[in-house]
């Protein structure tokens, strides 16, 4: 019996929320009744080195290693749990084994649209680039009010310097 998503995603609400007592009680749950839980194996070895428990992390991400052994995130949470526990030299091999899975995961050829992949990728294509409109420049730009001068003030407000007496 599959193990249903909403608990696992209770689970992740609770570490999302820094509850990791309550994720690790409810992936280990889930690990009871599914031990080929991939996602719940992984974010067992997470939620085990965010409460600082560096070997139960380390054993828990080998076991999500045994799963899934050229998985890329399964050895950058290793290295990480790794260089926190302070064995820096597994660590950078950890580091190391997570570059190499990401360039195995490039090295695939394109798949080939199928029709109605293709009808959906058109769905969801982003705007193209339209040819731009022909549109006529004004002959006489407007005038810039920030540029504009005052106007000369009159009446009481001005000052006539020959009624200064000095």
């Amino acid at each position: 019996m599959p193990v249903s998503q909403e608990r696992y995603d209770d689970a992740m609400f609770a570490f999302s929320q820094g509850d990791y007592s309550q994720a690790i009680d409810a992936l280990r749950a889930i690990l009871a009744e599914d031990s080929q839980h991939f996602d719940a194996q992984l974010s067992l070895g997470m939620a085990l080195c965010r409460q600082g428990d560096f070997a139960g992390a380390i054993l828990e991400g080998h076991k999500a290693e045994k799963l899934r052994p050229h998985e890329q995130l399964v050895h950058t949470n290793l290295s990480l749990f790794y260089m926190r526990s302070g064995d820096k030299q597994t660590a950078e091999h950890h580091g190391l084994q997570a570059r190499i899975a990401s360039w195995k995961g490039n090295m695939d050829k394109p798949a080939v649209a199928t029709a109605p992949a293709a009808e959906a990728d058109a769905e969801l294509k982003m705007a193209g680039t339209a040819a731009p409109q022909a549109f006529k420049l004004p002959e006489k730009f407007p005038d810039m009010p920030w540029k504009k001068k005052k106007p000369p003030a009159t009446g009481d407000d001005t000052v006539n310097p020959s009624s200064h007496s000095h």
